[in-house]
């Protein structure tokens, strides 16, 4: 029978998702640290860029964790262990067990888990994470050596680098003979040390032009791997909050599993990026870097006429067009001593809400921006 993704697509202005909509508990006068007790922290981006920490993450995260927060991190990355990773992390100075790690490929696994008996044969195609996902979810893994001489009753497909042309053929083999087709994840690309090479999602593109049908997809910006994320943690959607630098994958996935997201300006995407973001992408909180989470935030909530207030501030949007702009004033005076990361967090909204009603382009928000002191 085909099978259909379950991850989302993007959504476009106007659409909702399961946590834009819901009631919101006010988080005013408290720090984010205080207001939700289980944090699922994206790595790269947010923790390290590449073979170097985020500065302030590692202290941030840990004072989290002495004033009582629960930490688990969250990676599309299946193609190492959990313990592999845990332990790059330790080498930054990250407090964290085994456990804390959760990839896609567990949350493969897992979905896996609960559709197959105890034993059932999955063809494995990836790093030595997918294999070990499956034996520690008491699925049998199945190398693309022996796939030939083997009926599987699924596929597990995540990211290696080392995956090749004929273990894509046996995965395309295996679908086409009736097996379940599961991918971690569907990111194009991955970034490198040497620049930007094809990631999982182009491989399991290639295997989709091949069988002619889609892969279920458990990681960002699905919900699976957040749901795994809270069970570790053992606390609900709104006492959890998702934090990553990636609007399509980590805010996206959050707001798939009815979570609220904190982005963070340390990794991909910037300024410009939120405010172009569609409704299931915008953030509820914004952060320069991890130290957000131990300052009392000030959130915005709206006025009315487009007027947004936070902190006894005032955002407006004024001009029209190319002159579109977004003043700021408190007690009637404008002030430019408000910080420039107080700005946007109070342009966002009102340039999100001039985009849902059309009053402004895209590049007129952008352009509407405050600029960074």
């Amino acid at each position: 029978m085909p099978q259909t993704t379950e991850t989302q697509g993007p959504l476009g202005h106007g659409q909702s998702d399961r946590s834009a909509d819901r009631p919101r508990t006010s988080r005013v006068g408290r720090t984010l640290a205080a207001a939700y007790p289980g944090l699922v922290c994206d790595l790269d981006g947010v923790v390290y860029r590449g073979a170097q920490p985020v500065p302030h993450a590692v202290d941030e995260l840990t004072k989290a964790q002495h004033n009582g927060s629960r930490v688990v991190y969250a990676t599309n990355n299946a193609s190492r262990p959990p313990a592999v990773v845990a332990e790059s992390l330790r080498g930054f100075g990250v407090r964290l067990d085994d456990a804390d790690v959760l990839t896609s490929s567990m949350a493969g696994a897992s979905h896996l888990a609960h559709q197959l008996p105890a034993g059932a044969a999955v063809l494995a195609i990836g790093g030595p994470g997918v294999t070990e996902a499956l034996e520690a979810a008491g699925l049998r893994p199945v190398a693309a050596a022996e796939a030939a001489k083997a009926r599987v009753d699924a596929v597990l497909q995540g990211y290696g680098a080392g995956v090749t042309a004929a273990e894509l053929g046996e995965a395309a083999y295996a679908i086409q003979g009736g097996a379940r087709w599961v991918a971690t994840n569907n990111d194009l690309t991955l970034p490198t040390d040497r620049g930007v090479a094809p990631g999982n999602g182009s491989l399991v593109a290639a295997v989709q032009l091949a069988v002619g049908i889609e892969p279920t997809v458990v990681g960002k910006p699905g919900p699976m791997l957040y749901e795994l994320a809270a069970e570790a943690l053992g606390t609900g959607p709104d006492s959890t909050l998702g934090i990553g630098d990636r609007l399509e994958t980590d805010t996206a996935g959050a707001h798939a599993a009815g979570m609220d997201a904190l982005h963070v300006l340390t990794g991909v995407h910037g300024p410009a990026d939120l405010v172009r973001a569609p409704r299931g992408m915008r953030p509820r909180f914004i952060g320069v870097d991890l130290r957000v989470l131990h300052e009392a935030y000030a959130e915005p909530a709206p006025a009315g006429n487009g007027r947004w207030m936070a902190a006894g501030w005032a955002g407006t949007l004024v001009g029209q067009g190319n002159s579109a702009r977004v003043t700021f004033e408190a007690g009637g005076a404008a002030d430019a001593d408000l910080e420039w990361v107080a700005k946007l967090r109070l342009a966002l909204p009102v340039l999100w809400q001039a985009l849902d009603q059309g009053l402004i382009t895209d590049a007129e928000a952008v352009a509407a921006l405050p600029e960074p002191q």
